[in-house]
């Protein structure tokens, strides 16, 4: 799989990019992941990228130009499943659709700044747009970054054990179940019977009416 990030801010994606998971799966070959700097599309040479708003108001706009260009750049080089918008307005993430970008081999995370891109690359590229939550950041680096972790630990072969990803929660659209680990007592608190029994079927039903419980009484609306 190939990500390929277009971003104002490319030493925000250092740090989540070079450790754990996403790192493994780089070394390993499952992903690369390409951090695109926007300036070296710039329009000129004091590296301008952003410009005002036309009909007035207050903070920069992304232009035109260096996004066309950088976007079609890309593309020379391949064809891409999706170019994604990190965007406030944008469908909200969840596991589904982590789930399906994950199964793609090229996409194209472009990262918003100041009041956001010219509407007419939303128009003329953009194939989806993503928001991480109802809030708004300084920029899309850091949803970009959420983004790529959720979609690479779902590639076959990235965790140690791929059950682990098919037993997260939202995957059935449930909360996961409590875990527990040694000690089998911590004061005074005790792990639950059932799981100290060695009855595999009787732990996958306690699991089950756990996670229906948490997700009830936690998440109703889901």
């Amino acid at each position: 799989m190939k990500i390929d990030i277009i971003t104002l801010q490319p030493a925000l994606l250092e740090s989540p990019f070079n450790h754990s998971m996403i790192q493994r799966a780089k070394d390993k070959g499952f992903v690369t992941i390409n951090i695109i700097n926007l300036r070296d599309y710039a329009i000129n040479a004091h590296g301008q990228v952003d410009d005002y708003q036309y009909g007035g108001g207050a903070g920069m706009v992304m232009m035109c130009e260096p996004l066309a260009n950088a976007i079609e750049d890309l593309k020379k080089e391949r064809n891409y499943d999706e170019i994604i918008y990190t965007s406030p307005d944008g469908e909200l993430l969840n596991q589904s659709i982590s789930n399906t970008l994950s199964l793609y081999e090229n996409i194209i995370l472009l990262c918003g700044h100041y009041k956001g891109i010219d509407e007419r690359i939303r128009q003329l590229y953009v194939t989806k747009e993503i928001s991480i939550g109802n809030y708004v950041l300084t920029g899309g680096e850091l949803a970009a970054a959420v983004i790529t972790d959720s979609i690479v630990r779902l590639i076959p072969g990235v965790l140690g054990n791929e059950e682990s990803a098919l037993t997260d929660s939202f995957q059935d659209d449930l909360l996961a179940p409590p875990v527990y680990t040694r000690p089998a007592e911590f004061k005074g608190l005790k792990v639950p019977d059932v799981l100290l029994s060695g009855n595999f079927k009787l732990i996958e039903e306690w699991r089950m009416n756990q996670a229906e419980e948490k997700t009830k009484e936690r998440r109703p609306e889901m």
